[in-house]
Parts: structure tokens; sequence; C-alpha cells
């Protein structure tokens, strides 16, 4: 378990998170061993994975933010916070393992993995090209397990962890328009309640963080990857469809660096939660979860221009 102290003094450990005895032999030479070691994935500027690194590192851990290697180097290059960044690509075997080795060669451990790299995946589910389908699932979903499967077993050994799996509101309750980004997150969701469960025997903790709309750098993506599809189907349904893929970046999203910092206190509670559901929107999509499905459909149809009958032939 962790015990938070001021931000001018790093963090001790207490029961789980026990210092090694002193008779065991240093593995960490270059840092404190009492820091809590964190790994992030998915840390680029103007994502919420960089402001997940940011409130770690101010509250005294010893941080590792990861993104793609064509752009690691433009993470924290200029920034004060005590931060480390490495090269990580979630959809490659080989580079997840590299990582970890990295930080368990540097720190002897890693007591908390946030999983929080992730893609966007809008358009219709009858026309989206099945190998964006595949992206999406590639990342968000088997991107979240390859980590897993890396990190745990260093945390197995010693009894203790904990693993912060990013999942979304739609993963609980899946729009239009997004149906393999839903689909993506909901698998997240289920992998997250058994990965609970079965890692509870080796000391370690499972939290799924739920986030509603945050403001970031995240819908720019989909949105420029959903402008260069051509719709055939769905031609009339464009404004729509592009709407959707921004959806989370209205002018009411939730702020990210603030809503990092409330996970983040989360996480690091003597008992973490087993679910964290913050942001915009995130209150009244989980209550709709709870409605009849013909109550969704008739807010769902009305809001994505999907309550009217149309004919159109393609062949």
């Amino acid at each position: 378990m962790l015990q938070l102290q001021s931000i001018s003094a790093a963090p001790t450990f207490t029961n789980r998170y026990q210092q090694q005895p002193p008779s065991a032999p240093p593995r960490t030479p270059k840092i404190m061993d009492n820091r809590i070691v964190v790994l992030v994935t998915g840390c680029a500027k103007g994502g919420i994975g960089y402001e997940y690194c940011k409130a770690f590192s101010e509250q005294g851990c010893h941080v590792f933010a990861t993104d793609l290697p064509q752009r690691a180097h433009q993470v924290f290059d200029e920034s004060p916070h005590r931060v480390e960044t490495l090269e990580l690509d979630v959809t490659s075997d080989e580079s997840v393992a590299k990582a970890v080795e990295t930080v368990i060669s540097k720190c002897g451990r890693i007591d908390i993995l946030v999983n929080n790299a992730g893609i966007g995946s809008s358009g219709p589910l009858a026309e989206l090209p099945l190998q964006d389908v595949r992206k999406a699932w590639e990342v968000n979903t088997l991107g979240q397990l390859r980590m897993v499967q890396q990190v745990v077993p260093h945390m197995a050994s010693r009894g203790s962890g904990v693993i912060v799996n990013v999942g979304s509101v739609v993963g609980d309750v899946p729009t239009p328009w997004a149906g393999s980004y839903c689909a993506s997150k909901a698998a997240v969701h289920a992998m997250s309640h058994v990965l609970r469960l079965e890692l509870k025997p080796f000391g370690i903790d499972v939290v799924m963080v739920v986030p509603g709309a945050i403001r970031s750098n995240f819908g720019s993506a989909t949105v420029e990857n959903v402008r260069s599809q051509e719709w055939k189907l769905y031609k009339r349904f464009k404004d729509a469809i592009e709407e959707r893929a921004n959806a989370s970046q209205s002018g009411r999203s939730s702020d990210a660096g603030a809503f990092a910092r409330d996970v983040v206190k989360k996480v690091m509670r003597k008992r973490p939660p087993r679910r964290i559901v913050l942001g915009h929107l995130s209150g009244l999509l989980t209550i709709m979860s709870w409605l009849p499905l013909w109550v969704q459909d008739l807010y769902f149809s009305h809001r994505f221009n999907l309550n009217k009958k149309v004919r159109n032939s393609i062949i």
C-alpha cells in the first residue's frame, strides 16, 4: 500500500510497498529505494497520459513516461518535472519487453503501471475498414494486456503492485459512429474485472479508470482519419460522424490536468478503488446504462441523426 507525504518529500512505502531489507543486494543505485516507481503508456504532449506523469511526479514518484519512438524524445524534454522518457510501442512485443526491462534494470521494480495508450476509431461499423478496427483493438485492448503480461511477473515476485487500466464511459454505453472504439474499451472493462480477481492472490490491485469527456489532443487525430474516409452507404451522415469523432472535445469537457490529479490521488490511496468514474458526461452516461434499451435508442437516434429512414443503394 502507498503512504503519501507532501510534494516536497518523497513518499515512503508501508505494508505491501515495503522497502527491501538492507541485506538484499542494491538494485537501484541511481535512485532512492523508497520512491514509488510508475510506468505510464501513451504520454504525448497535450494528452491525458502527459498529465498523469506530471501528477505522479508532483507526488514525489519516479515516473517513466513512454510514447511512440518517433515522438518519445519530445515528451518532457524541457520539463522541470522528475520524469524519464522511454520509447514504447504497445503493439510490439519486443518494444514492450525492452521498456519494462529498462525500468526494472534501473529501479528494480515497477510499483504502478498505468495503461493509458489508446487511439480513437470512428465511423459506421458496416463500412469502417477492418484494418482500422484491428488497429484500435491492437492498441486499446491488446496493448494493455501486452503490458500487463510483461509487468505482472515482476509485481508478483514482490507481492505488490497496482495496475491502472484506462477504459471509457462508452465502454459501458456504446454510441453510434464509434462502435469500434466502444467495443475495444468494453473489452478493457471485462479484462480489468477478470484481472482484478486473478491477480488478487499475488497482492496486485487492478484499478479501472472510466473517463468521460476530457479535453485533450485525443480527438484531433480521430477527426483527421474520419475526414479522409469516403463513405458510401453513410455519405449523407458525414457531418454527424465527424461530430461524434470530436465529441469528447466540447467546451464543457473536463480539464485533463485536474482529471489526472484526481485519478492519481485515488490510485495512490492505501486501498485504491476498483473503479474510478470521472469527467464530463460520465454521470449522465452511467445513469443511462441503467435505463431500458428503448430509452437509449431514442436518445442516441436523436443525438446522432439516426431517427429518419433513408433509401440509398450503392450496388
